[in-house]
Formats: structure tokens, sequence, C-alpha cells
């Protein structure tokens, strides 16, 4: 459950822009990543209120991330298990061991659900699972 307790907007700030400075470097994400963002500067502070209203209930987001998530071409868990893994790397050096737990959690739900959802939309489920 959100709770403003949980984490300050600072935290959710430096999850976000830790994580997506990693996704941005690494050799395997970063393409993909680069290829589909056309604007960092808009699309950070989207996925800043995003996590804002997972972790804290904010309610700040608004909009549809499933549809652009299924329309990529050529994702599979592999990608999604690297995702995972970046996320979950950057949670541990925040220093909130909360905030981590709850994040890591709502972004493996946040990688099955694309991830199957994209399945469907693209041909067929897969037995790999990325949570």
């Amino acid at each position: 459950m959100p709770s403003p307790d949980l984490c300050t907007e600072e935290e959710v700030r430096r999850l976000v822009h830790g994580f997506y400075a990693s996704v941005r470097k690494d050799e395997v994400l970063g393409p993909i990543f680069e290829q589909h963002v056309g604007d960092w500067d808009r699309h950070l502070p989207t996925m800043i209120d995003f996590w804002s209203a997972a972790l804290r209930g904010t309610a700040r987001f608004r909009g549809t991330p499933m549809p652009k998530h299924a329309a990529l071409p050529g994702l599979s868990a592999q990608l999604f298990h690297r995702w995972l893994a970046l996320f979950r790397q950057t949670t541990a050096t925040l220093g909130n061991e909360a905030m981590a737990e709850r994040a890591n959690t709502l972004a493996a739900r946040i990688a099955d659900s694309l991830w199957h959802r994209w399945q469907l939309a693209n041909g067929g489920p897969s037995p790999a699972r990325p949570a």
C-alpha cells in the first residue's frame, strides 16, 4: 500500500534518476531506451510521478504505459530480467530498506505484467517470466 511515510520525494527522484542513468549506460538496455525515449527531460519527471504515486500515493501520474510497451518490437524475458536487476541495484544504494523492498516488489509485478501483456499483443505467451 502506498504511503507518504515510506519515502521522500527526494528519494523517489534519486531512484528514478539513478535507475535511468544505469539503464542508459547499459550496453543492452541503453540502446533500446535511447531509441524509444525521445525526450529524457520529459520522460524522467513522468517516471518520478509514476513512482511517487506507486510508493507514496501522490496520484500525480497520468498515463497508460501498457500500450506503449506492447508496441515495442523484439522484447524478451531476458531484457526484463536485466531491467529488474538494474532496478534492484539502484534501490540497494538508496539507504531506505522499506522503500527498496516495496519498490522492488512493485517493479517485479510491473515487469511481469508488461511482459505478459507484450506477449499477448505479439503472438502469445512464453514460458519464461521475468520476476
